[in-house]
């Protein structure tokens, strides 16, 4: 997404976050102590959980993801994979977190009861966060897509990412904005989730650095659409680019409603506004806005064409966002307990730290010793008649140097 410390700040809010969410979502399962698992199948079954937002305003964030990890298992299971001699068949036990902390930590606790092998997931930095607690008591590794620094910055041994970290995400684009966009006065907004603000506070260090003014930053939440209120307050401040960390089922209404009011600033956001949904949602209006994303473009990818082939064979619709990711989490995953001949994840464990995949979205998919990846990289893209185009890759190996001359 490279990891910054761990800060007292960031661990109030996502505890808070964590707070403010109980009692709103009907639970998922009892809350227990969390145990480790005696064995990780069962027969010649080894389950895999998942978890992300399946429902909700989140939900095709989810949806895609899930499919990635889907298609990963069926393309193991088809080669008649085995450990320790025996043939092995990889399941996948997909729950819906709800994107809320507290649901989360539920379902984390429901895969240690049921003895699951691995988790690829959680989505969501918020959930992501608390419900590592509770697998790395119980030893159970996870590969998850969220990006906030705080992740792999508690100490966990089992936590490991699919994306780069906000720390690197934010950096790349605060210092984009101010050298290459050439952004003097700056307004940022976040969401006040453990994504969006860490996203945003990045960002902000990022642009602060590179000799950016930041003459606002304004909050809102991840259920809001109207931002009526805070854009005319930022109107009047009159910056050179917005910068929105969060989803876009806020950044499509705030940026249609910044063209409404006469913001000439262009709105710049992270990889949950990069979406078919937020052209979608924005419209005409979405023309204009700049946003990152972790990794090459997908036709760029090691792996990407084929990828996409079979993507869209199997689930007839296009690749969004998140899909490569999950596929190369699981297939890593795969990887891990195939070398270690073992599900059991103190044995396998050692083995996916140390593990170099050679997978879709990298040629080098491998671990620094916090879990985060080590050959990260990050494109920026711009809306231009609808549709996403590239505009600079920064990292991510040899091949992102092609990836930059695209626009």
């Amino acid at each position: 997404m490279q990891v910054s410390k761990l800060s007292t700040l960031t661990l109030a809010v996502a505890a808070a976050v964590a707070l403010s969410a109980c009692g709103k979502k009907e639970e998922a399962a009892p809350a227990g102590t969390a145990s480790a698992p005696a064995a990780a199948s069962a027969g010649n079954v080894i389950k895999i959980g998942f978890a992300a937002p399946l429902t909700g305003p989140q939900s095709h964030y989810g949806e895609e993801y899930k499919n990635g990890v889907t298609l990963a298992i069926e393309d193991a299971n088809a080669e008649k994979p085995t450990i320790a001699g025996k043939p092995v068949t990889f399941e996948l036990d997909a729950q819906d977190d709800q994107a809320d902390p507290k649901t989360a930590t539920q379902l984390a606790q429901k895969f240690v009861d049921d003895k699951v092998a691995g988790i690829v997931g959680h989505f969501n930095s918020g959930t992501s966060i608390p419900a590592s607690k509770i697998y790395s008591d119980a030893g159970i590794p996870m590969i998850a897509m969220a990006t906030s620094p705080v992740f792999t910055s508690q100490g966990f041994k089992n936590t490991f990412r699919s994306m780069t970290s906000d720390t690197q995400q934010g950096g790349v684009m605060g210092k984009f904005a101010v050298e290459k966009l050439h952004a003097k006065k700056i307004v940022i907004v976040d969401d006040r989730t453990a994504y969006g603000q860490g996203l945003a506070d990045e960002f902000e260090k990022s642009a602060r650095a590179a000799g950016g003014d930041v003459v606002k930053r304004e909050f809102t939440n991840d259920k809001a659409t109207d931002f009526t209120a805070i854009l005319t307050s930022i109107k009047g401040a009159n910056p050179d680019v917005v910068f929105y960390g969060g989803a876009d089922a806020q950044s499509a209404p705030m940026v249609k409603q910044m063209k409404r009011l006469g913001l000439k600033a262009p709105l710049i956001s992270g990889e949950m506004t990069k979406t078919p949904t937020f052209l979608q949602l924005a419209g005409k209006e979405a023309d204009g806005t700049i946003a990152s994303l972790a990794g090459l473009p997908l036709e760029q990818m090691p792996g990407g064409k084929d990828y996409e082939a079979r993507y869209k064979a199997r689930f007839k619709a296009d690749v969004a966002t998140y899909s490569p990711y999950g596929y190369d989490a699981a297939r890593t995953l795969i990887q891990a307990m195939e070398q270690a001949n073992s599900a059991d994840p103190k044995v396998y464990l050692p083995v996916l730290a140390k593990i170099t995949h050679q997978g879709v979205t990298s040629s080098n998919w491998t671990y620094d010793e916090k879990g985060d990846l080590k050959d990260g990289g990050i494109t920026v893209y711009k809306v231009e008649n609808g549709q996403w185009k590239v505009m600079e890759t920064v990292g991510g190996g040899a091949a992102a140097k092609d990836a930059s001359a695209a626009k």
